[in-house]
């Protein structure tokens, strides 16, 4: 099946002159200077803080009267896990189901980022839950955030999830009540919500995180994170036209995904921009394209699901079966499509030390043609030097961009690294302070990211979620998780969990979550069928997940030490937490058949019913 979005599919030039050996020292190189005090140089959004993360930029928050209920089910969270999670329990047969939200309305990320040229960076095909399900195709390639946002609507209104929604409200802390079997929830709108089952689903851009810098808080001038972009300041919307910014000198902080989109329009718009970086991303061509409609007609049944998994083997695996056709093609995907073109031409099939050798060597080849990809843009020499990423491709999230380097050559634009000092060096009441100078600014926006790996209690926003006894769900897990498939915990009953924990992995986290949320949905939809009060995980159900998860698991702390600190590695602290929790070694559709053939038994082994 064709994308029906791009041309041929086939490898990419990469470059053959390189030099493995020097660039591996000049990966250590370029990752120990940037070494720091890991998720502590990040400051937590509450206290005089708080306004980053609890304010709503986008809609006014209604007063309304607390709210007393009991309800079936609730979940956590109105972005596309919550709202996969609503849709799969109405399906189940569950009617009683309600999404809180600290939004003003369903979205989640989508509802809050709506920075200018914000677009999903992969396939939406992929990437936009449930298409099939509502009749509707993304109309390019890598969909605006105002259409994902709207398809996050369409899905609400087409499962009946509004009713029973509370929006702008904010979780303050879950207690298990073991009297009424019930989970009590506390919201900032001085809500007792009291749930027989929990699904938590904030994801992981659920928080934004602040630069700690020193001084931060002197700074006299405008200054907001990109999560919660202030149009009433710049003044135009998500497709530009920021006006206000005419005779304003702009700071952005951070160089990752976000400001990739967002640094075109500012530096467009802005009478003088500075970039702070202190790692540059990979940034390739974007080539963005509407979808062609008469291909659209085509489809059969299930062809977002066959599309998704073509996207994780390509993607994801070691390498893709070979004679499949790469339909998405695109920067995702280009290692793979060159390793398989190689592979095609060897004389026999090469061993998995061969492939693993192959991979990391073709690694390092498209990351070259990208480094001097930035040579062939950037006209100064030395922005386009410090723009060059020296790390394996899979260390920081890889973003395409069609106008971001071009944005250098601005004479209103002036790129300040920092990689050297480590960031930026200080606040002050006037402006930035980077490598011993003060750079004077109006306005400071923050692209500093969103608490990903972090600890817990960080991760989640949430003050308290206590168990039975009391148990903190935070001391809970604090050497490590134990679950069971990495949906629910011992001590824990009648509460579940989405994300990046002791599960499969997949290329696409839409679909990881959609996994995840089917399999809860049965089990609700089972104890309520089966009259059950509550369901919790067994020990002898947890710990045997957990020594399946250890001794089918890949270690990645070598790996990931060997990364620049980003969110992947929770900045180079000494003890990794992954991005990606406990994966499931086998892989994302080893475990989906896993659950499947559980589901299959019946017996719900591993967990514990009572009325």
């Amino acid at each position: 099946m064709g994308s029906g979005l791009v041309g041929a599919c086939a490898p990419t030039e990469t470059v053959d002159d390189i030099d493995l050996t020097a660039l591996r020292a000049k990966y250590r190189q370029e990752r120990d200077k940037r070494l720091r005090d890991g998720q502590a140089q990040y400051i937590v959004t509450e206290g005089d803080f708080a306004k980053y993360y609890e304010s709503d930029p986008h809609m006014p928050v209604l007063p309304r009267d607390p709210v007393s209920a009991d309800a079936e089910v609730v979940v956590l969270g109105g972005g596309f896990a919550g709202l996969i999670a609503g849709a799969r329990l109405k399906q189940a047969g569950v009617e009683d189901v309600r999404i809180i939200e600290l939004g003003g309305d369903f979205g989640g990320t989508w509802y809050w980022n709506r920075y200018p040229g914000i677009q999903c960076d992969n396939d939406a095909l992929c990437y936009m839950p449930l298409l099939e399900e509502v009749n509707y195709i993304p109309s390019k390639r890598y969909a605006d955030g105002a259409e994902i946002y709207e398809h996050s609507q369409r899905i609400g209104r087409h499962f009946g999830l509004y009713d029973g929604a509370l929006f702008h409200t904010l979780i303050r802390a879950l207690n298990w009540d073991e009297d009424i079997r019930r989970w009590r929830i506390s919201t900032n709108r001085g809500d007792d919500i009291r749930a027989r089952f929990v699904i938590m689903a904030s994801g992981p851009f659920n928080r934004p995180k602040l630069p700690g810098i020193p001084g931060i808080e002197r700074f006299k001038g405008h200054m907001f994170h990109t999560a919660r972009w202030d149009y009433d300041y710049t003044g135009g919307d998500a497709t530009g036209g920021l006006h206000k910014l005419a005779d304003k000198k702009v700071a952005i902080i951070g160089t990752g995904a976000t400001a990739i989109q967002a640094v075109p329009y500012l530096g467009k718009d802005a009478q003088h921009l500075t970039v702070f970086q202190r790692t540059p991303s990979i940034v390739d061509a974007r080539n963005n394209r509407p979808t062609d409609y008469e291909w659209a007609r085509t489809l059969k049944p299930g062809w977002q699901k066959e599309r998704q998994h073509n996207f994780h083997d390509w993607a994801f695996e070691l390498i893709p079966g070979l004679g499949q056709q790469d339909q998405v093609c695109d920067i995702w995907t280009e290692i793979s499509r060159n390793l398989v073109a190689e592979v095609a031409a060897m004389p026999e099939a090469p061993s998995i030390e061969q492939l693993v050798a192959m991979r990391e060597r073709e690694d390092y080849k498209v990351m070259e043609r990208r480094r001097r990809r930035i040579e062939d843009v950037v006209r100064d020499k030395a922005a386009a030097e410090a723009l060059k990423p020296y790390y394996r491709y899979q260390c920081k999230r890889p973003c395409s961009n069609d106008d971001y380097l071009d944005t250098f050559n601005r004479p209103n634009v002036t790129l300040v690294d920092v990689s050297d000092s480590k960031g930026v060096e200080a606040i002050t009441e006037r402006g930035i302070v980077a490598g011993g100078r003060e750079y004077e600014v109006d306005c400071i926006i923050l692209a500093s990211g969103f608490e990903i790996s972090s600890d817990l209690n960080r991760r989640f926003g949430i003050d308290e979620i206590r168990g039975v006894d009391g148990v903190s769900l935070y001391d809970h897990w604090a050497e490590g998780y134990r679950t069971l498939h990495g949906m629910s915990t011992t001590g824990f009953p009648n509460q579940f969990f989405t994300g990046f924990i002791q599960g499969g992995v997949g290329g696409n986290t839409t679909l990881m979550l959609q996994q995840q949320v089917e399999h809860i949905a049965y089990i609700i939809g089972e104890a309520v069928k089966r009259g059950a009060t509550r369901v919790e995980t067994s020990q002898q159900g947890q710990e045997g997940w957990v020594r399946t998860i250890r001794e089918t698991s890949f270690d990645m702390t070598d790996s990931l030490r060997e990364c620049t600190p980003g969110y992947q590695n929770n900045e180079g602290e000494e003890k990794v937490r992954s991005l990606l929790g406990d994966p499931f070694g086998p892989g994302f559709y080893v475990f989906d058949q896993l659950l499947a053939d559980w589901r299959a038994k019946g017996d719900l082994d591993g967990l514990t019913l009572s009325n």
